[in-house]
């Protein structure tokens, strides 16, 4: 969703394509397969000053030293996400991993607590932390502040209608 927002506001995304939309995503995903490799190579890195690039928080940790970021958060509830997930494999025909929903939880509330702490200890990287949820029930608040952490002349407007509580599935 907030790729969607900032490629709306005519935020430039680094993407290649490669993953279409689908029955998981219907908007599709705006992803770069090179960014997979970003614990091995950040060589692309280059090519990506000021555009809009999806990393997953796993990943944020090896971003090099040598370059300024801006770090869109999204919050989501992890019961959502780890049904979200359930769903998209059970499409693909994909064996469950059998660990219970509470463990995976509580392993990643620790994860994003490390990555808390990282972010926060970075001098080149400025976060701005988004509520899922919240940006769904009024994307305003959300847009006006990525607006402003982006240094403004965003098309608000339009990043705000990307936001469609259809496409809001796997809830609590």
């Amino acid at each position: 969703m907030m790729m969607s927002m900032l490629q709306a506001g005519s935020v430039p995304v680094l993407t290649d394509n490669q993953r279409e939309a689908d029955e998981d995503n219907l908007q599709g995903y705006l992803e770069y397969e090179h960014v997979k490799q970003l614990d091995r190579d950040a060589t692309w890195l280059t090519g990506a000053e000021g555009k809009a690039v999806k990393i997953i928080s796993m990943l944020l940790k090896h971003l090099p030293q040598d370059h300024e970021y801006r770090v869109i958060f999204m919050h989501r509830d992890i019961m959502e996400v780890l049904a979200s997930q359930r769903k998209m494999m059970e499409r693909r025909g994909e064996a469950p991993d059998g660990v219970p929903d509470e463990a995976m939880a509580a392993l990643y509330r620790r994860h994003l607590s490390d990555v808390h702490r990282w972010l926060v200890a970075q001098t080149n990287v400025k976060t701005l932390h988004v509520d899922y949820n919240e940006t769904l029930k009024d994307p305003w608040p959300t847009v006006d502040k990525v607006n402003a952490f982006l240094g403004g002349g965003l098309d608000a407007e339009a990043m705000a209608r990307v936001v469609d509580l259809k496409l809001y599935r796997q809830r609590k």
